[in-house]
């Protein structure tokens, strides 16, 4: 994970999600991939209490919502509407109660 990152986006260092669009694919079919470390994911969900699934779960979805366009580097705004989202589709599939902050 952080060769990629490194190798993607000049980041040395590891990180828990990473999306990758697939450029001029014909529609919506194909997004793009999404890349998910469990050994940052396993430490994550130990922090906050979640199962691994759990957190394998938010960190897709944090990778799908970036390949539909969502970016909480771009501005704190952007930012708080992402996490929004992203915490209202957890809530989809998993009960309220375990609200990662």
């Amino acid at each position: 994970m952080k060769r990629l990152n490194r190798r993607f986006r000049g980041k040395n260092k590891t990180t828990d999600v990473l999306s990758f669009p697939a450029g001029d694919a014909p529609g919506p079919a194909m997004l793009g991939d999404v890349v998910v470390s469990v050994p940052v994911a396993r430490r994550q969900a130990r922090q906050t209490g979640w199962s691994l699934e759990k957190e394998c779960f938010f960190l897709l979805l944090h990778g799908i919502l970036h390949l539909l366009g969502h970016d909480h580097e771009r501005s704190a705004k952007e930012a708080r509407a992402m996490a929004d989202l992203q915490h209202k589709l957890m809530n989809l599939g998993y009960k309220r109660g375990n609200k990662r902050q």
